[in-house]
């Protein structure tokens, strides 16, 4: 009963710690770019982190699913241990982007590890940062916008010394038959790999997945199909053009109606692959 009483008192105590912190929200690492008609950073007030939580309920939930919450702000209980980087466009001063950034130099709790069995991934030597919650307005989904991204994860890569990046790559579809066609592809094309034992939680295995490349293989369709490399959204391409891998089999995310891959990338592959950097713009 009294080791009861300690562990419910220390958890009151990281409860209301987790809270104040959102309350009086401060950057664990600050990042501060000035570009000619932007500026990148990370979130160091509460009033930044709330406009990257709107921008997150706008798309994620009003865009993606036509749905609203009551306070229009997409959050979870994760939110309170990152960093959020932002984008913030000098020009009208709204913010245009957002992605968080989850390091190990702050927690042990993954998102990624609700969705996957990432066991080896936990296991890493050095520090890890997962990247998620990525999101664009729709007025800048280009390739300036993705280059920015860039350019403030590779600030926070060098200030915080991560060693690996990872999170969950989402591309838009709940079709069983498409969902083979995509791993195909990237498994096809040497972007898709089995080494770190990665697999999807019970209730997010895509069911049938392993019939449907069976039947693929069985169909003798042709061995590489282009048309999946549409498929691939701009943001996961420029991981594999920097060097990452998916790893295993995705995880089917049906509150979002999109599938998950797990996407893993050696700082060292980052430093060896050019990323195109953005325009002074």
């Amino acid at each position: 009963m009294k080791a009861l009483a300690t562990k419910t008192y220390l958890t009151a105590i990281l409860n209301n710690l987790q809270n104040s912190r959102m309350k009086n929200f401060r950057a664990h690492i600050p990042i501060l770019i000035d570009k000619k008609n932007f500026v990148v950073k990370t979130a160091d007030s509460r009033e930044e982190l709330h406009m990257a939580l709107r921008l997150r309920h706008d798309v994620f939930l009003s865009e993606l699913l036509n749905k609203q919450k009551r306070n229009g702000m997409d959050r979870d209980r994760f939110d309170k241990l990152c960093d959020h980087l932002i984008i913030i466009d000098k020009r009208s001063g709204n913010l245009i982007g957002t992605y968080r950034l989850q390091s190990s130099l702050h927690t042990k709790k993954w998102y990624t590890a609700t969705e996957f069995h990432m066991k080896q991934i936990k296991r890493l030597p050095g520090v890890k940062l997962e990247l998620g919650r990525a999101c664009v307005h729709p007025d800048h989904r280009n390739g300036i916008t993705i280059a920015l991204l860039w350019e403030g994860i590779t600030a926070y890569v060098e200030a915080s010394g991560t060693n690996y990046l990872f999170g969950c790559s989402s591309i838009k579809t709940t079709d069983r038959h498409e969902i083979a066609m995509i791993y195909n592809y990237l498994l096809k094309t040497g972007h898709l790999s089995h080494e770190h034992r990665v697999r999807p939680r019970g209730k997010f295995r895509v069911p049938g997945m392993k019939n449907k490349l069976l039947k693929l293989h069985q169909d003798e369709q042709i061995g590489l199909d282009f048309e999946m490399r549409d498929r691939i959204p701009s943001l996961l391409n420029s991981y594999l053009k920097a060097g990452a891998k998916v790893c295993g089999s995705p995880a089917l995310d049906r509150s979002f109606k999109c599938i998950d891959f797990l996407t893993l990338l050696d700082v060292s592959e980052l430093q060896n692959n050019r990323i195109r950097k953005p325009r002074d713009s």
